[in-house]
């Protein structure tokens, strides 16, 4: 099958080839602010067409066109909006004289690709869609993902502290209900938990795009509670480029310098383009030497994990084609150190061992002003290792163990085909087709047998436009699984209706759905701390979903904008998938299907931005069922938990530092739990996992042109553990017991190297 893949990819390369002879015609010029300062990374558009680019260090930039007449639009964050008319000839290059860009409260709104036809912004979409954009990440001086969603509303996460690996939840659901995408293609996890979201570079990521709520139709399985579309990087208008990154960054109080204790990153990478042709190479290294914590012994609070991140892409581009190919590749070790024996002084360590390597060629092609066709082919190779050896104290001598599961791989093979077409009708309809094809497949002495799973689907959605204040977007997908009976059909139906000019109304209904995964069916997990089975009976699960968002946008002022958005949503899932006590070995957990499980809620986010200024305040409140309520009516239907965040940046323009607070407050989550008295009787109790506060404060002050300095703290109310009053500390998976979130206050400092021509 990847020998398929590959001559796919390598006919849409020749095709691209063989209609890049025509000659289109150029278009070059520079940026400066008021002050003459070059305008970095302004965007540079085409009006009404898709050909676009951003400045470089210098200001300068470079767009290649067909030839005809076009208005040139030039934007940036904080600055008023340019637009040139400009007269494109073919095998000429038309150079526009230096625009300068005067300071402005006009926020821009992002431009968004998860779910949409074509690039288009956030105020057009559909859907209701958050972004984290470059910015930002860097802002916050983030090593990963989790460093940048954990101040997100309705977003939490969870850590396994035996396995070093943490899981994310978004509006009340668990990772295995959320879909992870890289550029669209989707992430392979070995478990139920999406510890994938720790081994993408962020250095090389663009924005992070979240959807929430069920995108079956366009994605298909996994996407009951919402999609998170992790962006690279794309090429700019530099000819070539270089960055490179290295921060140092305490681990609660320990700490040492560039290697052992802390946590210690680095990152090298290089672009390069001429004649529409484009190369990137980037490497990254990240040293978190653990936390002691309160362990006494040679064992740690939280274990040591070394990983390295690698990337390699090429394409090429003109005004028709812009196909490219990726391999994204990480090997990443998770050191747990083991107990010393006292009688024998010996210890028993392990090592988690994960290696990944993940493919993907893409194809956009615009065969007229009406038709444009898109092609993903991927090929993921996934990997996890458990080495497991003894180690004498007294001779230094380390052996491998041969204990039952002590020396164990498994392998996880992902492949992607996907085709969708966009065909504009007329101006008021627009259709889009598409095929997605997904098979897997999982080897290894924890996995019964070799199995595989194939999932065929053709999907279609509509955007219909009847009047130029309403859209409405209708969807269907067909599915046909190797495994399971899937449903006929999934629908969706999803509107934007504007209701003034300033406010904006979304609705819609979608029918979620979510295959058993091979890890559910077929994948069997013991060791100290884990008792866990797969069920091969397993049926699908599918859910019934509601979500509205109103959104209001002020008129800017001189010096003012603000926007609120309130959202509210109420999904409704059965034979949800979650794991339960094995009948036939109570003390053995297995995946099962839950009859019913329900999730509420909504959001209130406010934005204000002013010259100097950008402010985000929000609140959520999500609701979780409460099953118990089946056995027992008067026990609430719901059980609720608040969250509230801020984020602050203040740009001190005269010397050109940025000042930066992420604040987010985790409400109480409680539960009901059934439990027997003294006499055996049942009795329900309500637990709790305490609430908590985190806070970073940072600084970014750029020292040259090429050079920023970053710097800040990090968890400023020193949070390490929750208390939680659940007394279920039976089994894998149980609630009991303090929950780990953190190795305490830390900071860290970081220089940033951005050059290109």
């Amino acid at each position: 099958m990847r020998y398929v893949f590959l001559y796919l990819c390598c006919f849409q390369l020749i095709t691209t080839l063989a209609r890049a002879q025509e000659s289109p015609g150029k278009i070059s010029g520079r940026v400066v602010s008021v002050d003459g300062k070059p305008a970095v990374s302004a965007t540079v558009l085409l009006k009404t067409t898709r050909y676009g680019t951003t400045t470089d260090a210098e200001g300068h930039y470079f767009l290649v066109a067909p030839e005809g007449r076009y208005s040139v639009v030039i934007q940036s964050l904080g600055f008023g909006t340019q637009t040139i008319p400009v007269r494109v000839k073919a095998g000429e290059t038309v150079t526009i004289p230096p625009i300068i860009l005067s300071e402005a409260t006009q926020q821009l709104d992002d431009v968004v690709v998860t779910g949409q036809y074509e690039p288009q912004s956030v105020r057009q979409s559909v859907y209701q869609i958050r972004t984290i954009d470059r910015e930002r990440i860097q802002l916050r001086g983030a090593t990963n993902l989790i460093g940048v969603l954990n101040n997100e509303l309705g977003i939490r996460f969870s850590n396994d502290a035996t396995l070093g690996t943490s899981d994310i939840q978004l509006m009340g659901m668990s990772g295995r209900n959320v879909k992870i995408l890289l550029d669209g293609v989707p992430m392979v996890d070995r478990g139920d938990t999406r510890e994938s979201l720790n081994q993408i570079d962020i250095n090389t990521i663009e924005r992070v795009e979240i959807v929430e709520g069920p995108m079956s139709v366009s994605y298909g399985t996994d996407a009951l509670a919402g999609i998170i579309n992790i962006i690279t990087k794309k090429p700019g208008s530099e000819r070539i480029a270089l960055s490179g990154r290295v921060q140092e960054e305490s681990v609660g109080k320990e700490y040492k310098g560039f290697s052992g204790k802390g946590t210690h990153n680095q990152n090298l990478g290089a672009t390069w383009q001429k004649n529409g042709w484009h190369v990137g190479v980037g490497g990254t290294h990240n040293d978190f030497g653990g936390w002691q914590g309160t362990s006494l012994t040679r064992t740690k609070d939280w274990h040591a994990k070394e990983q390295w991140l690698g990337n390699v892409k090429f394409g090429f581009r003109n005004e028709k084609f812009n196909v490219w190919y990726r391999l994204d590749a990480v090997d990443e070790t998770i050191n747990a150190l083991g107990a010393v024996n006292v009688n024998t002084n010996q210890a028993r360590d392990q090592n988690f061992i994960t290696s990944r390597f993940t493919h993907q060629a893409q194809g956009d092609w615009r065969a007229s002003e009406r038709l444009q066709l898109n092609g993903i082919v991927s090929y993921t190779d996934y990997s996890r290792r458990t080495q497991t050896t003894t180690l004498d104290l007294t001779t230094g001598r380390r052996t491998l163990s041969l204990g039952q599961g002590e020396q164990d791989v498994s392998d996880f093979v992902s492949q992607v085909f996907r085709v969708t077409a966009q065909y504009k009708v007329s101006s008021a309809v627009s259709l889009q087709p598409g095929i997605d094809i997904n098979t897997e497949r999982a080897s290894g002495a924890r996995i019964l047998g070799s199995p595989s799973i194939n999932d065929y689907a053709f999907f279609v959605s509509s955007e219909l436009k009847p009047t130029s204040a309403i859209t409405i977007r209708p969807g269907l997908r067909f599915v046909k699984n190797s495994v399971y009976d899937a449903p006929p059909v999934i629908p969706s139906l999803n509107t934007k209706i504007t209701l003034h000019k300033n406010t904006d109304l979304r609705l819609a209904y979608a029918r979620g759905f979510r295959s058993p995964a091979l890890r559910e069916l077929y994948f069997n997990f013991f060791d100290a701390s884990h008792s866990i089975t797969g069920n091969p009976d397993l049926k699908a699960e599918y859910s019934n979903s509601f979500n509205g968002s109103i959104t209001w946008r002020s008129v800017a002022t001189g010096t003012l904008r603000i926007t609120s958005t309130l959202t509210g949503f109420y999904n409704d899932f059965h034979d949800l998938i979650a794991y339960g006590n094995d009948p036939n070995n109570p003390g053995v957990m297995k995946t099962i299907n839950i009859d019913r499980f329900k999730t509420t809620g909504g959001t209130f986010n406010n934005t204000l931005y002013t010259n100097h200024l950008q402010l985000t305040v929000g609140f959520s409140h999500v609701g979780r069922y409460n099953s118990l309520t089946q056995d027992d009516p008067g026990l609430p239907a719901f059980v609720w938990s608040p969250e509230v965040n801020a984020n602050l940046t203040y740009h001190l323009q005269k010397i050109d530092t940025k000042v930066s607070l992420f604040y987010k407050y985790t409400g109480k989550r409680p539960t009901y739990e059934s439990l027997t008295d003294a006499e055996g009787k049942p009795v329900t109790r309500l637990a709790e996992t305490a609430d908590y506060h985190w806070a970073d404060l940072t600084i970014s002050k750029s020292i040259t042109k090429y050079v920023t300095l970053n710097g800040g703290a990090k968890n400023l109310f020193n949070v390490t553990r929750l208390n939680n009053t659940s007394t279920d500390t039976g089994g894998s998976h149980s609630t009991g017991g303090a929950v780990p979130l953190s190795y305490g206050r830390s900071y860290f400092l970081g220089l940033n190297f951005q050059w290109s021509k």
